[in-house]
């Protein structure tokens, strides 16, 4: 297995990609395409995304981490990105894996990586199967919490009234906000407001991996509902339920085991079913 890094190049700029190459004496089974999550989340997860994908390419998967638009060594900032220039990263790497890799393609999200790629697959020509990880059912939800944060700061010390409402107005006149170190734009604001984990086009099968501390070992709620939504539209939805650590939100960078294992037993069974 070798790791190696390169640029793809892309308007504006180029974005780093990280492409976890299966060794030559290995059968490569399939090639999967990962999508990070939101902001801190990404930071927090990269350690876990980095184990998975060592894993996987010893196992025989290729892996092309990328990163988007203003994240990591790509091009630009943060504050100048769009949910719709991330929808195009998201599809330059799975049009670079379709030109390299003549095997079955996989889009891996995570949290709100999850919410990105199932908007950008009704753009592809083929199937592809999707691996995700704790996906956001809602991004409007996920928004409306990402800017608590900066009510949750703007408390301190004052009674923080009207934090939520003057964000809101601000980003609605075209005006970018800071939170948590981040400088989120309208136009990115907007995208994910209105992304929802809806039922896709052009999708093989999907691997839905939830890690809770729920006694029942059962999906949340919100999962449980979506997921049936998806079965019924006649999409193959498998789902699993892991006891684990939160590694997208801990305090300490941290893994989860569980989900490691589990991941890849889930992949290498595909064909089989």
């Amino acid at each position: 297995m070798t790791v190696e890094a390169f640029f793809i190049p892309a308007p504006p700029g180029q974005r780093l990609a990280l492409l976890y190459r299966p060794a030559t004496t290995v059968t490569l089974r399939g090639a999967l395409l990962q999508v990070a999550p939101f902001a801190e989340e990404m930071n927090k997860s990269r350690r876990m995304l980095a184990l998975q994908a060592r894993k996987l390419a010893l196992a025989g998967f290729a892996v092309l981490q990328l990163d988007l638009l203003g994240c990591g060594d790509s091009s630009g900032d943060f504050g100048d990105t769009s949910w719709q220039a991330w929808q195009d990263d998201v599809t330059l790497g799975y049009r670079w894996l379709q030109a390299n890799f003549a095997v079955p393609l996989w889009i891996w999200g995570l949290r709100c990586g999850c919410l990105l790629a199932n908007e950008t697959v009704s753009r592809f020509d083929t199937s592809v199967n999707l691996l995700y990880w704790q996906p956001v059912i809602s991004g409007k939800q996920f928004l409306q919490q990402f800017l608590r944060l900066k009510v949750a700061a703007e408390m301190i010390g004052s009674e923080g009234k009207g934090v939520m409402e003057r964000l809101r107005k601000d980003l609605q006149n075209g005006i970018p906000v800071e939170i948590a170190g981040y400088s989120l734009s309208p136009s990115l604001a907007s995208g994910l407001e209105t992304a929802e984990l809806r039922p896709p086009a052009q999708v093989g099968c999907v691997e839905w991996f939830e890690i809770s501390n729920r006694t029942d070992g059962a999906l949340s709620p919100a999962a449980a509902i979506c997921v049936k939504k998806w079965q019924d539209a006649g999409l193959s939805v498998r789902t699993q339920v892991l006891s684990g650590s939160a590694f997208w939100q801990t305090a300490e960078i941290s893994e989860c085991p569980e989900l490691l294992e589990a991941t890849l037993q889930a992949l290498s069974e595909v064909r089989s079913r």
